[in-house]
């Protein structure tokens, strides 16, 4: 089920609610658990018995890791930690991987493993490093083990972080799952947020979205140096406004049923290096992998050489994480590149230098690097960045450059103000009063607006759910 649909919002958002307020507090959990298995059973179907599964496995091994702890016996606690990882490991290596390395294999002669043409769980790279940090973080001492097998199963299925986060670690909710406040404030903030992301996702990366889609569907010959750059700063926006205005929806969720989530994204496009980019961008993914990979291979309390090895791992897995194709792999790599670049000598040229060409330098390579993100056909892929940098003869523009800017040129302006903080600092330099009215204007007009689109568009991906 997605939230950008007028089901979710209209019937299941709306009965869960409701059901939710109404039950004691002591049975808001149960609610949300079941509210929780629907909501993934709508898509998945069979799939949810992962889900229990997975519940179970690391609801019985966060216990076991704490009984050992107190018993004194570390050897014990950590193998049931391994075995936790093995298993959350397993799952996500055989749903997600297994055909990308039978292919790769099979393109090499290499016939040993059959492609199973194994359909891909939604959400399962989320709720899979969810539920692995859980055992890592009762093993250290960051949490206890929880006994209630209804809340933990709430924290693993809680639907608004469901199937494409952001990652919510056990340590940062588990306090919430048993025990959270609730007010009209704070419900009211909630419909605010969610109604931001809402505008994000269905006004503007759906419509920034088929502009990228016509330029992605055009043959190498059909493209124009200007027209290949045209869709993927299309593109830039679009998994901008999908992926940020999803986290903001499920933010929003949260704070509606008494959760309070951390922020996933802090305006990205306006960062002034690759290092500040990726502070600012998906910043639940980072912080796991730098508490659960970076920092347990050794972080940099380490020789030069085996620190670069580390962020080597740490960006191999950062790319291949968001999918199973080469494209991805070459994605992460790109990164590591530019930020051993910037760790040895670039970022002291960049402070130095005026924020106007950090600004240009940065949004040069991330629009480069969706470019790469975006297309995983290698053929495709070559052919259209050999287009961009103007090799091989191509036209700088055409006819059609010229009717793609003027039908789309209002939505660019409004996606790269609205990727910058302008927009809440207007809103904040308000006094209380016309705030809270101009606020109240916006959220229904949102809703009005977002409604009308949703009932007759056709075109609502959420980029993320393949993740």
């Amino acid at each position: 089920m997605v939230f950008s649909t007028p089901i979710f919002l209209f019937y299941f958002l709306a009965l869960t609610l409701l059901v939710y307020y109404v039950v004691p507090r002591k049975g808001r959990n149960v609610v949300l658990l079941i509210s929780s298995l629907f909501f993934y059973y709508w898509g998945e179907r069979e799939y949810v018995a992962i889900m229990f599964l997975s519940t179970a496995i690391d609801y019985t091994h966060g216990m076991l890791v704490e009984r050992c702890k107190k018993k004194g016996n570390d050897k014990g606690a950590r193998m049931a930690v391994a075995t936790s990882i093995i298993f959350n490991l397993a799952l996500l290596l055989f749903f997600k991987y297994w055909d990308f390395l039978a292919g790769s294999l099979q393109a090499m002669g290499l016939t040993f493993m059959p492609v199973l043409n194994i359909h891909l769980p939604i959400g399962i790279s989320f709720y899979t490093f969810q539920t692995m940090s859980y055992t890592i973080d009762v093993y250290r001492g960051d949490t206890r083990a929880q006994r209630n097998i209804i809340n933990f199963g709430t924290f693993v299925t809680l639907f608004p972080q469901l199937i494409a986060g952001p990652i919510i670690k056990y340590k940062d909710l588990g306090d919430q799952i048993n025990e959270r406040t609730t007010s009209t404030e704070k419900f009211a903030s909630g419909v605010q947020i969610f109604m931001v992301g809402m505008a994000k996702k269905v006004l503007v990366a759906n419509n920034v979205g088929m502009l990228w889609e016509a330029y992605k569907a055009m043959s190498a010959g059909e493209l124009t140096v200007l027209g290949a750059w045209l869709g993927v700063i299309a593109f830039t926006f679009q998994i901008y406004f999908d992926f940020s205005g999803y986290s903001d929806m499920a933010i929003g969720l949260g704070r509606m049923l008494g959760f309070e989530f951390l922020p996933n994204f802090n305006y990205p496009y306006i960062s002034k290096s690759i290092t500040e980019f990726w502070r600012r961008w998906h910043i639940s993914l980072s912080t796991w992998f730098r508490e659960y990979l970076y920092i347990p291979l050794g972080g940099n309390r380490c020789s030069k050489p085996r620190w670069m090895f580390n962020l080597l791992v740490v960006w191999a897995a950062t790319g291949i994480w968001h999918g199973a194709s080469w494209n991805y792999l070459i994605w992460g790599l790109y990164f590591f590149v530019l930020l051993m670049l910037e760790k040895f000598f670039l970022l002291k040229v960049l402070n130095k230098a005026p924020a106007l060409v950090g600004h240009i330098y940065t949004l040069f390579f991330v629009v480069v690097s969706w470019a790469i993100f975006a297309i995983e056909d290698f053929a495709q892929l070559s052919s259209y960045l050999k287009v961009m940098f103007g090799l091989g003869g191509v036209p700088l523009m055409d006819a059609k450059l010229g009717y793609y800017v003027t039908s789309y040129l209002p939505i660019l302006l409004v996606a790269a103000v609205a990727s910058t903080p302008l927009g809440a600092k207007l809103y904040h330099k308000l006094k209380t009063p016309a705030a809270e009215v101009v606020c109240t204007v916006l959220v229904l007009a949102g809703l009005v607006v977002c409604t009308a689109y949703l009932v007759d568009g056709t075109y609502n991906p959420f980029l993320y759910f393949r993740f």
